[in-house]
C-alpha cells in the first residue's frame, strides 16, 4: 500500500517532532504516580531520561522535586503539547497510557505508550498516530534515577 503524498510529506516533516513531543506530553494524576508494585512512590530527585523517536535521540538530566514526581513520572510535560489519556492503567510495575495530543495549532495525533517501571526507573515504548488510518511511528523514554539528591546548579522539571 502506497501513501499519498501529502501524508508520506507531513510523515517525514512532522515524525521526529511529535514523536518526541508527545512522549514528552503526558501530564499523570498523583494517584497514578503513587502505585507501584512495592507500594512506594516513583521517587524524586536528579533523573536522567532519553526520548527516541524516529532515529531521534535525545537525553536530558532534570532535578525532579516531590511536587512534580507525578507529572515527571506521567510522561514529562511540555509546553508545547496538551495530553489526554482516558486509558490509565498503572499498577504492578506496568503502566500504559493511550490517548491524543493537541499542539497550539490544533493539530492532534494519537498516541500509546506502555511499559515497566520500579520506584528509581521506567521504561515507555509505543508511538504516534499523525494521521488516522496510518501506522504508528515507534518511540520509546527511558527514565533513571541517578541521585537523590540533586547537583547544585541542576536545570528542575
Amino acid at each position: 500500500m502506497t501513501l499519498p503524498s501529502f501524508v508520506m510529506r507531513t510523515l517525514a516533516v512532522a515524525a521526529p517532532a511529535v514523536a518526541g513531543a508527545v512522549l514528552l506530553a503526558a501530564p499523570a494524576s498523583s494517584h497514578q504516580a503513587r502505585t507501584p508494585a512495592t507500594g512506594a512512590e516513583v521517587l524524586p530527585g536528579y533523573w536522567e531520561y532519553t526520548t527516541s523517536a524516529v532515529g531521534i535521540r535525545s537525553t536530558e538530566q532534570k532535578c525532579v522535586r516531590p511536587s512534580e514526581i507525578n507529572r515527571f513520572f506521567g510522561g514529562l510535560s511540555t509546553r508545547r503539547w496538551q495530553c489526554v489519556y482516558p486509558t490509565r492503567v498503572v499498577g504492578n510495575g506496568t503502566a500504559r497510557f493511550e490517548g491524543s495530543c493537541t499542539d497550539p495549532k490544533g493539530r492532534r495525533v494519537n498516541v500509546r505508550l506502555g511499559g515497566s517501571y520500579q520506584t528509581e526507573s521506567f521504561r515507555f515504548t509505543g508511538g504516534a498516530q499523525l494521521a488516522r488510518g496510518t501506522p504508528y511511528l515507534p518511540a520509546s523514554i527511558t527514565a533513571r534515577r541517578l541521585a537523590a539528591v540533586c547537583p547544585e546548579g541542576a536545570e528542575y522539571f
